[in-house]
């Protein structure tokens, strides 16, 4: 008797944990997805490389931020306004990964994880990369308390616009950019490797 009373109740808590299961709600996709760059570019894949060289290549840097999309707005003046701080990026501040150290203008910024804003202007962005990790959006950044580097950056216009917006590297001579790119305004951050 005391067996089939044990097994009624496993049998009953095993039902409850079932019903749980099927009955979880999970959240509908954000507006905003989060995507993944690396630099180099395609070191994520070097698992299907065909040399042996390529399959070696290790990931030097990578970036992890939400993609908003423009949806007719003018982005640059009439939703991130010159003057303001942003996040690059929607949701959780932007995350920059480094695997080794590098330099951000003429800066040194040890290998880690920083989260990287913008003071927007017309014609240049002032980039920080701050130590204050794991934030969503920009409202408690202030760079005089966080900052590990900042470098300032010419505004340039892209060939074509850029519904979401999109952050890839490309090779430079003594590392590479950072490429954020919006609408139809970029910017190219260098980063000497």
């Amino acid at each position: 008797m005391k067996r089939f009373l044990v097994l009624s109740l496993l049998c009953a808590s095993l039902f409850c944990l079932a019903q749980d299961a099927v009955s979880q709600e999970f959240p509908k996709m954000d507006n905003s997805p989060m995507d993944v760059s690396y630099f180099p570019p395609r070191v994520a894949f070097r698992a299907f490389a065909k040399t042996e060289e390529e399959k070696n290549v290790k990931p030097l840097i990578r970036v992890i931020y939400s993609r908003p999309q423009a949806k007719g707005r003018k982005v640059f003046t009439d939703l991130e306004k010159p003057g303001n701080i942003w996040r690059v990026g929607a949701n959780e501040a932007t995350e920059l990964m480094f695997f080794q150290d590098v330099k951000i203008g003429d800066t040194p910024v040890a290998a880690g994880r920083y989260t990287v804003y913008a003071m927007l202007g017309k014609s240049e962005w002032t980039i920080y990369l701050s130590n204050d990790l794991d934030r969503w959006g920009h409202y408690a950044f202030k760079p005089e308390d966080s900052s590990v580097a900042q470098i300032t950056v010419p505004v340039e216009k892209t060939a074509e616009l850029v519904e979401a917006m999109s952050i890839v590297f490309e090779s430079a001579d003594l590392g590479a950019h950072m490429i954020i790119a919006w609408d139809d305004t970029m910017v190219r951050v260098p980063i000497t490797l």
